[in-house]
Parts: structure tokens; C-alpha cells; sequence
């Protein structure tokens, strides 16, 4: 396996581990997986084609909907609520 598909299969594992935590302890962990899943995803396509990152792509929506959810509200001008 090549080593951008080994980033992605560790990247995954990371977001299930940051899952288990605490809402109010996901933060921190969350937002670095945030921001690292696009490079991620565009090296997995640089390397294997971009059927390949349009999975990766998918499945970085499907883990991270919420935060983004919430980020997409907060970049329109409104005040989401956050989780107790």
C-alpha cells in the first residue's frame, strides 16, 4: 500500500478515536484532523486518481457533517447552538 492511502488509513482511525472522546474534548483533535483531511485527500488523489480522492472526499463529509454543519452556519452570519 502506498503511503498516501497509509495517511488516509491512519487519518481514519484518528477521526474513530476523536469520535469516542467527550463533545467538549473533540475540539482540539477534531480541527487538526479538519484541517489536515484536504491534504490528505488531494495527495491520495495526486497519487491514485481522483476516483480514488472523490472517496476519500465522501467519506471526510460523512465523518465531519456536524462541525461542518456548523462552521457552514457560521460562516453565514448565524449563531448554531453547541452541544452541552
Amino acid at each position: 500500500m502506498s503511503a498516501p492511502l497509509w495517511a488516509g488509513v491512519i487519518w481514519v482511525i484518528a477521526a474513530t478515536a476523536t469520535a469516542f472522546l467527550a463533545i467538549r474534548r473533540q475540539f482540539l483533535p477534531a480541527g487538526v484532523l479538519l484541517v489536515a483531511a484536504p491534504a490528505v485527500i488531494l495527495w491520495i488523489g495526486y497519487a491514485h486518481g481522483w476516483i480514488f480522492s472523490a472517496f476519500a472526499f465522501a467519506g471526510f463529509i460523512s465523518m465531519f457533517r456536524n462541525p461542518l454543519r456548523y462552521l457552514w452556519q457560521r460562516v453565514r452570519g448565524l449563531k448554531p447552538e453547541l452541544p452541552k
